[in-house]
């Protein structure tokens, strides 16, 4: 059974965010279990300078890899490598096979994600080269891994 944990810096704020990813949680039930897991975002000034948000981003990478312990981390970072859905359903199941039932996605902040973080990452995932918010990245995500189960599972859903 596919274990995926998405580890958001973060809380969602809008409705149709909250009810978008709930939806397709409640849909990746069926292919295994499914946790969000919300960070606090550490608070940064107004026009933060560069240490200040290293720092701040090292901190945030610290509290990611403590609760990624155990599973294979994919961080979705901008310069990491774009799959189709179709590959990112094969990962996975490569994945699987070679032993990896427990799977984490790193979501950062609005600034990103710690090198750390990155070079822990078995995988670095990038959806496009377009820039999202971090917040609508979640349901993004979780539209992705509830499609990539159902490419897995032979299911009617991705066309």
């Amino acid at each position: 059974m596919r274990n995926l944990q998405i580890i958001a810096v973060g809380k969602l704020k809008e409705r149709y965010l909250t009810e978008g990813c709930a939806e397709y949680c409640k849909r990746l039930a069926a292919y295994g279990r499914i946790r969000i897991t919300e960070l606090e975002e550490v608070r940064l000034p107004e026009r933060p300078g560069e240490a200040q948000i290293r720092a701040a981003l090292e901190a945030e990478g610290r509290r990611i890899l403590e609760r990624a312990a155990g599973s294979r981390l994919i961080a979705l970072c901008v310069e990491g490598e774009m799959l189709s859905s179709e590959q990112l359903a094969r990962t996975l199941d490569r994945l699987e096979v070679e032993g990896t039932s427990a799977f984490s996605f790193a979501i950062g902040s609005s600034w990103g994600l710690s090198e750390e973080v990155k070079r822990a990452a078995a995988l670095r995932l990038s959806v496009s080269r377009m820039t999202f918010p971090h917040q609508l990245m979640r349901l993004i995500l979780c539209e992705q891994l509830y499609r990539a189960c159902s490419i897995s599972a032979g299911a009617r859903y991705h066309k």
